[in-house]
């Protein structure tokens, strides 16, 4: 299924997922729902998803891009299972390990000239974990969901999955072998891969028959050889990028670290080689190359730039990272218990996608440099950049919810009174002396709801609250004259 771009039937969707939203909390909907809303309605930055449209690709595939982001908490010195998060310094090269919560986040990319991203799954990372493990359990789990949600079905293409250097592609590409999936990693550039294993000659010396080709260095240009594909593409920003794949690679595996306990032979996991390069960068620095590990063979001229392109719409996870971080507000609370915060991070998941699906409801907002648009064109059709796109406004948030959220009808009930009627002002319920609750409160009193305590503390009193030393405090007294019984006169509390 494609985005949805229609404005009536954008509508509908949103109207469906916060119905099936609402019906997935078993405690505190209403409250919790609420939460959610108030995230998409705040002005300015606050300190099953599968089953809904899904952007995609060209060819019709889906591509998605799993990514590690941290809850930074380096303060929170009781919250439990702690990991120690890679994070960027201010400086060059500056790498810091900082105590937070990892999160494994996995998202669907679009196409065309957009930083959206449609978030679908999020994993905390236990302690001393595995990550590739993990990672891959997670893919796993969700490519299921994709398949019995009707997303993925026999006969279509492969499932298109791409990482960073963080991750061991090949290794993943080895446990996710029986999945409809490819993987596509980033590699350091000083990495050494092996070439096919050469034919078998007899030799009269005798010797175990080689199980490698030569080697492929990275760094060294005189073992790459001729390539199998070579592409040139024209790009706006970074001139000419040439693309030369070889084929058939693979790393040389020994019985160390994550190989440790697979006592059958090791495997050879062949796969192509990517080195994309181009003349010049938007900052004026040096460009480096940037090299590729694709699972599949026999890579075609447009699989190279279809992977190549697919890795560079990678990047846009980061701008999503950081609109949730600073302008949804996924770090800012300081919570403790890990639970918490795993559920706090799936109604920022699913506040963000009421924001994308109300992307067609709000394409008439242009932006403060854009030409205002002419009569008739306040609905542009696709490819307008008529939607703010997160990595440039975030006033995105309050301005779905204004377009989208305010007209579409919430499952959440009012709230009701805990009381029959409403106390009066300058009561309040532990108050015993105070004046009777049995009646309709008077013209002319403000109310409060039962068990709630007022801002100006149990005696009520506006006038002189502000000016006693223990108004800081849950409760306050009045200034004695505004409240019945035997209350001491003035601002300061009874010892």
């Amino acid at each position: 299924m494609a985005v949805v771009t229609d404005r009536a039937e954008a509508f509908d969707v949103l109207a469906g997922f916060r119905e099936q939203f609402y019906g997935c909390f078993e405690r505190r909907a209403d409250a919790l729902l609420e939460l959610t809303e108030a995230l998409l309605c705040t002005e300015g930055p606050v300190k099953s998803l599968v089953g809904l449209p899904l952007p995609r690709a060209a060819d019709g595939r889906l591509v998605l891009a799993v990514d590690v982001s941290p809850w930074l908490r380096p303060d929170g010195n009781c919250c439990p299972q702690r990991s120690f998060c890679h994070t960027y310094g201010r400086g060059k090269d500056e790498h810091r390990m900082i105590p937070g919560w990892p999160y494994s986040i996995i998202a669907a990319l679009e196409t065309g000239r957009t930083s959206w991203t449609a978030l679908l799954d999020a994993v905390r990372l236990p302690p001393g974990a595995d990550v590739t493990a993990i990672t891959c359990a997670q893919i796993r789990q969700f490519v299921d969901r994709l398949t019995a949600a009707g997303q993925w079905q026999p006969g279509d293409r492969d499932i298109l999955i791409v990482l960073d250097a963080g991750y061991e592609a090949p290794r993943i590409a080895w446990l996710l072998r029986d999945l409809p999936v490819e993987i596509l990693g980033r590699m350091r550039s000083d990495r050494v891969l092996r070439r096919a294993t050469p034919p078998r000659v007899y030799s009269p010396e005798g010797g175990r028959p080689a199980k490698h080709g030569g080697e492929f260095v990275f760094g060294d240009p005189a073992t790459w050889e001729t390539e199998q594909a070579v592409t040139h593409t024209d790009t706006r920003l970074y001139g000419q990028a040439r693309a030369q794949a070889w084929d058939r690679l693979h790393p040389r595996l020994t019985r160390r670290a994550a190989w440790v306990g697979h006592h059958e032979p090791l495997p050879i996991i062949a796969g192509t080689v990517i080195r994309l390069t181009v003349e010049h960068l938007p900052s004026r620095g040096e460009p480096k190359p940037v090299w590729l590990w694709w699972s599949k063979v026999d890579a075609t001229a447009a699989d190279v730039d279809r992977c190549w392109q697919a890795f560079l719409r990678r990047f846009d996870i980061e701008h999503t990272f950081r609109m949730i971080k600073q302008t949804l507000g996924w770090t800012a609370p300081k919570l403790r218990d890990p639970a918490a915060a795993d559920r706090w991070t799936w109604l920022v998941l699913a506040a963000h996608t009421q924001l994308r699906l109300a992307r067609p409801l709000a394409q008439d907002l242009r932006r403060p440099w854009e030409r205002p648009r002419a009569t008739g064109a306040a609905h542009p059709g696709p490819g307008t950049t008529g939607v703010s796109e997160p990595a440039h406004d975030q006033r995105l948030a309050s301005a779905c919810a204004q377009t989208g959220q305010a007209r579409s009808r919430t499952p959440a009930r009012l709230p009701q009174p805990a009381h029959r009627y409403p106390l009066r002002r300058g009561t309040h319920a532990g108050n015993r002396t105070g004046p009777s609750t049995t009646g309709p409160p008077q013209e002319g009193h403000q109310t409060a709801p039962h068990g709630i305590k007022n801002k100006v503390g149990r005696g009520g009193c506006r006038r002189r609250a502000g000016r006693s030393w223990f108004a800081g405090r849950a409760v306050t007294r009045g200034c004695g004259r505004h409240t019945s019984g035997s209350r001491r006169p003035g601002p300061w509390p009874r010892r």
